[in-house]
């Protein structure tokens, strides 16, 4: 039974092609801020790291009403770390807006968005943004994606429905047309387009609940509340439900509170019918993929399964001297009480406390995934230390080791291709295939998770900034053994004390300086980055030894280039086995593990080591 009234959408696209935006303006094209209302951009982008980072985080639903019907929106993350979003809420949409920037065509993260669109069987209708970009071929574009859709597997009633169902947009400019040539006056040709041809859900009001939870919010006062779509049936205020569990496990429970969503915000209600989409209060310790069906006559759905963590990162209580300077919680009990929570809150993540007690070891999709969580952290005033990432190795059939592959690209100046190539194969990776463009050359990898750590930085210097690059996890392969790690050394101080100019002033002709005069260091920090193999102990403060003759350069000052500064993400990717990243409300400093360098070299001497 079709549910004209309602459109179910998702929004997919590559990070920074203008989902967020274009929400902002099909918003204000349904009329859903008053004509004077002053609206910051990327309205959707509510968290502080969404909106200085520039990419979507968490998977939003809003809805929007035009011409009678309610459309419900769902903005998706386009980064391959937010995975476990996009899987999931894919599930609660009959169709898809494929968004793609004129001038760049589908990037990587449009391939791993729309394969799970495929997957899931829904319309896809293609939205070719930024046509009034510099370069921009919307025409190109819009072949591009439909012959990516034919490679990852697209349907013809796929891809005929992506043919015929293309909006010309510029979001930023708030508006879209049916053709390339015409520049449009708003965003009324795509809320058409949605409204006339988007597949309406199909469910009966009548028939016995189910519905399934697809993503899961918190709040301080109700705790968890389970976010779905009704597939069939009503759900109604004050029902007793039956609530089915991934692993089949059966429990009742009462919707205590039922809200639908109403442009930004949510609208409480008393019943919500299939083909809606709302979020039910009462139902404690919810999952992602719980149906909630009814007791008497128990329906059953296709368990959710989200792609497991590919990394993993042990988090500890900071024992560096400097601890408390900057953050007002550092105590381990606080620490695990904080990933405890997380826990009941993230449910891509897998965190759990480690034997011996030392810490808490957090797995996730990548990097920036565990980074956005450590930022969240570090400004909630948490100080706390964490080590290298590791991969996540599992077994085969066979038994063999198998460990996350990424699919990895560049896009570059051609007369740097030939570098980016050697990079890659000293990483471990293999070359799929490479294209020569007018001013840019396009190079995909295969390349083992273990092997893309440290890597973007590495490219941008060889490519003297110019280069671009994307990494998506592609599958499970077998373990490429040991890769190369970092080849330089680092300069570790061999005092708790202030950065003096002179000595930095000597340190920087043996390579490149973290710090800068006046920061604080402690022994077994390290302070910078030498430009040969082999860590070397340095006096941060030494100053210059005064006589009582005046030399003839005595007054010249000491010039310093300024320190290098590290990102979290930045600094994960940089340490090695025997280092730690300290990170504080204020700063993120690299470490070793062993503070003492008199307890390193008894280490050292325990493992069989040797200095270089």
């Amino acid at each position: 039974m079709r549910q004209d009234h309602i459109r179910n959408i998702a929004i997919i696209a590559h990070v920074d092609h203008g989902k967020t935006t274009l929400v902002d303006e099909m918003l204000r094209a349904s009329g859903a801020f008053r004509e004077n209302q002053q609206v910051q951009e990327r309205v959707l982008d509510s968290n502080d790291q969404e909106r200085e980072r520039g990419i979507t985080i968490l998977a939003k639903n809003i809805s929007i009403t035009y011409g009678g019907v309610k459309i419900n929106v769902i903005d998706t993350p386009g980064h391959a770390d937010f995975g476990g979003e996009v899987e999931r809420v894919l599930k609660m949409a009959d169709g898809a807006l494929l968004l793609v920037d004129a001038a760049e065509g589908p990037m990587p993260q449009t391939r791993f968005v729309l394969r799970h669109a495929i997957d899931a069987g829904l319309s896809i209708m293609v939205v070719v943004n930024k046509v009034d970009r510099e370069g921009a071929n919307p025409r190109s574009a819009l072949d591009d994606c439909l012959e990516l859709m034919d490679e990852l597997g697209a349907t013809d009633e796929q891809l005929e429905f992506a043919l015929e169902h293309v909006v010309y947009a510029s979001a930023v400019q708030g508006m879209a047309s049916l053709s390339p040539d015409e520049s449009g006056q708003d965003m009324l040709p795509l809320l058409d387009m949605i409204v006339a041809d988007m597949p309406a859900p199909e469910g009966d009001p009548t028939a016995p609940l189910a519905m399934q939870c697809m993503t899961i919010d918190h709040s301080d006062y109700v705790g968890r509340i389970g976010v779905g779509r009704v597939f069939s049936g009503t759900i109604r205020h004050g029902d007793r439900i039956l609530v089915v569990k991934n692993d089949g496990t059966r429990e009742q429970a009462q919707v205590k509170q039922l809200f639908t969503f109403d442009y930004l915000g949510r609208a409480e209600c008393e019943e919500v019918s299939a083909g809606d989409i709302c979020a039910v209060v009462g139902v404690d310790h919810t999952d992602i993929g719980d149906v909630y069906t009814s007791p008497d006559e128990p329906v059953e759905l296709e368990p959710i399964h989200i792609d497991p963590p590919t990394l993993s990162v042990v988090f500890e209580p900071s024992d560096s001297p400097l601890v408390g300077r900057d953050g007002d919680i550092v105590g381990g009990r606080q620490l695990k009480e904080r990933l405890a929570r997380e826990a009941e809150n993230n449910v891509t993540m897998r965190i759990a406390e480690l034997e011996d007690k030392t810490g808490v070891e957090v797995s996730g999709r990548g990097i920036l995934h565990l980074a956005v969580l450590m930022e969240t952290m570090r400004r909630e005033g948490y100080e706390f230390q964490v080590g290298r990432p590791r991969v996540l190795v599992k077994k085969g059939e066979g038994g063999e080791r198998l460990e996350p592959i990424e699919q990895a690209v560049v896009e570059c100046p051609g007369e740097y291709a030939g570098k980016v190539i050697e990079l890659f194969g000293e990483a471990g990776g293999t070359m799929v295939s490479m294209e020569a463009g007018a001013t840019q050359t396009h190079v995909e990898f295969r390349i083992p998770t273990r092997g893309i750590m440290g890597l973007k930085n590495r490219i941008l210097n060889i490519t003297h900034g110019e280069g671009i690059f994307y990494h998506t996890f592609l599958e499970y392969g077998p373990y490429a053994g040991e890769l190369g790690g970092r080849n330089n050394g680092a300069m570790v101080s061999m005092s708790t004390e202030k950065a003096v100019a002179y000595a930095l002033g000597t340190l920087q002709e043996r390579g490149a300086l973290f710090v800068g005069p006046g920061d604080e260091c402690y022994e077994g920090m390290v302070v910078g980055e030498r430009s040969k193999p082999g860590d070397m102990v340095v006096n941060i403060a030494r100053t210059k030894q005064l006589g009582n003759q005046r030399s003839s350069t005595a007054d010249i000052a000491v010039q310093l280039t300024p320190p290098r500064t590290f990102t979290l993400e930045e600094a994960l990717e940089y340490i090695v086995d025997d280092e730690l990243v300290e990170v504080t409300p204020k700063n993120i400093r690299i470490r070793k593990r062993i503070l003492s360098e008199i307890e390193r070299r008894k280490w050292r001497v325990r493992h069989g080591l040797v200095d270089k």
